[in-house]
């Protein structure tokens, strides 16, 4: 063999190793990447080659699947009652990535979760039957808040109190998830969702902190309680009326203004949302036991599941006393989620522990088998001791029955709730958002719900926005439905 041939020969046998080498590393280092990749056509083709499992409320599927007509794509996602329960569903699309529930759940609703696959199923790689999600939606609370809702813009939730079941999520305007599950008209419908300036793919219910006004002043009554700075929701607190903003020459003013807030008691500066008693205590507390107790409640939490991720609610940090003082009627930089502020009447209502809310209660295998109960994980934290939640439900019970909460009433079920209207834009040019955070017993069962609802926007004259005009009836509505009134 001459040089020539034998460089030759070299050179091409250096060639094909090196193919050998990144074959190797393509198959196996690589591999996962590229078969995860969002272009992968292949994964779409596999996620709908079979029937998907199914989301599950009070025992029955609110979503299907349906035989496409033509493309690689044999099944599509179908909903029941899409809109009304977008905000727990989600979507499961053959064109964008899935979201809430169908999110959350996509291996175990499209059967690769490896908690699916039988001995048979390894050997055979076969895809394993489809699993399904039982949630703790209650249709009933569910339709009453969305219809009570209406086309106002906003959203509710609902909380048993005791379990930390979530009975309801509900965001409007809402969107019919079934629109973007065809991959043929998809494109349509994501165009003129994204663009839709009400935002209806936002869960507003989870996902949008908005300033909670009023409805905070529980948070610092708690704070104020468990502190020691008052022993009881009717000992007077020493406000004065006018309250001037600390280092400043603002003056803190109360909505209604012949209302009797001067040296008012928390119970009477609950029953008439007084601003000058909750900002003074603000700042005798100090921004540091109030946030305290804010994130006791659960604020400041950027990992809140419920299994979809909640936007944390934020108390903030770094304020002067005037701030604080702002921060005390939940304006300044305050916000919360309807989530957060339901989950502040349900620790009040049960003894002053919140127990962790969640709105899956199991996943199943495909023949019906429990692969995990979040009921059983529910786990609970004493907020405040039982004597100040007492009080608490007693003052907000005064709210509803005397003050600004009487839209919530309901016979046969003792109701307490807070009132908020929420300031905003530049010099609260804006209108307002309204607020009502609520629990109700029933008399004859002693069943518990704890709600919060909050309208963003709705046709009502500015003068006629309030917690009780717009927010309160759709509390009163979900209340009814929860405890079978």
């Amino acid at each position: 063999m001459n040089k020539t041939i034998r460089r030759a020969s070299v050179f091409a046998l250096l060639l094909v190793l090196a193919l050998l080498v990144r074959a190797t590393w393509v198959q196996f280092y690589e591999g996962r990447a590229l078969a995860d990749d969002k272009d992968n056509r292949r994964n779409a083709i596999t996620t709908y080659a079979d029937p998907l499992g199914n989301i599950v409320v009070a025992g029955e599927a609110i979503t299907g699947s349906a035989r496409t007509k033509d493309g690689d794509l044999r099944y599509r996602r179908t909903y029941t009652d899409g809109e009304l329960y977008a905000a727990v569903t989600g979507y499961a699309s053959q064109s964008y990535a899935p979201t809430q529930l169908e999110g959350i759940y996509q291996d175990l609703l499209n059967g690769t979760d490896d908690r699916l696959r039988t001995v048979l199923d390894t050997v055979t790689d076969k895809r394993a039957d489809p699993g399904n999600v039982i949630t703790t939606i209650d249709p009933a609370v569910q339709k009453a808040a969305y219809r009570a809702l209406g086309g106002n813009k906003g959203a509710a939730v609902a909380i048993d109190p005791k379990t930390g079941r979530i009975l309801a999520v509900v965001s409007t305007p809402s969107y019919d998830p079934s629109s973007l599950t065809d991959a043929n008209t998809a494109g349509t419908a994501w165009q003129r969702l994204t663009t839709d300036a009400d935002k209806p793919l936002t869960n507003r219910a989870l996902r949008q902190p908005l300033p909670p006004g009023s409805t905070f002043k529980l948070v610092v009554a708690a704070a104020a309680l468990e502190n020691g700075l008052y022993t009881s929701v009717d000992q007077h607190t020493d406000s004065p009326d006018p309250y001037t903003l600390p280092g400043t020459t603002t003056v803190l003013r109360n909505e209604n203004t012949s209302a009797p807030c001067a040296d008012a008691t928390i119970r009477v500066a609950l029953q008439y949302s007084c601003n000058n008693v909750f900002g003074h205590m603000a700042v005798q507390l100090g921004q540091d036991k109030v946030r305290a107790m804010a994130e006791k409640f659960g604020f400041d939490d950027d990992s809140q599941d419920v299994p979809v991720r909640a936007y944390a609610s934020v108390y903030p940090s770094g304020m002067d006393k005037a701030q604080t003082a702002l921060s005390g009627i939940g304006q300044f930089d305050v916000t919360a989620t309807p989530l957060q502020m339901a989950m502040v009447s349900a620790a009040i209502a049960n003894d002053g522990k919140l127990v962790s809310p969640h709105m899956v209660a199991q996943i199943t295998d495909g023949g019906g088998d429990v692969l995990k109960n979040y009921d059983d994980e529910a786990t609970g934290t004493q907020v405040v001791s039982s004597a100040t939640a007492k009080q608490l439900r007693s003052a907000m019970q005064t709210v509803v029955e005397q003050g600004t909460g009487t839209n919530a009433l309901i016979d046969g079920v003792t109701v307490g709730g807070k009132t908020g209207t929420a300031q905003h834009g530049e010099n609260n040019s804006k209108t307002p958002y309204a607020w009502f955070t609520s629990y109700g017993t029933s008399d004859s069962t002693g069943e518990e719900v704890a709600v919060a609802v909050m309208v963003e926007q709705s046709d009502a004259a500015r003068s006629e926005v309030s917690g009780n005009g717009l927010a309160a009836p759709v509390a009163r509505a979900m209340m009814k439905a929860a405890l079978k009134q």
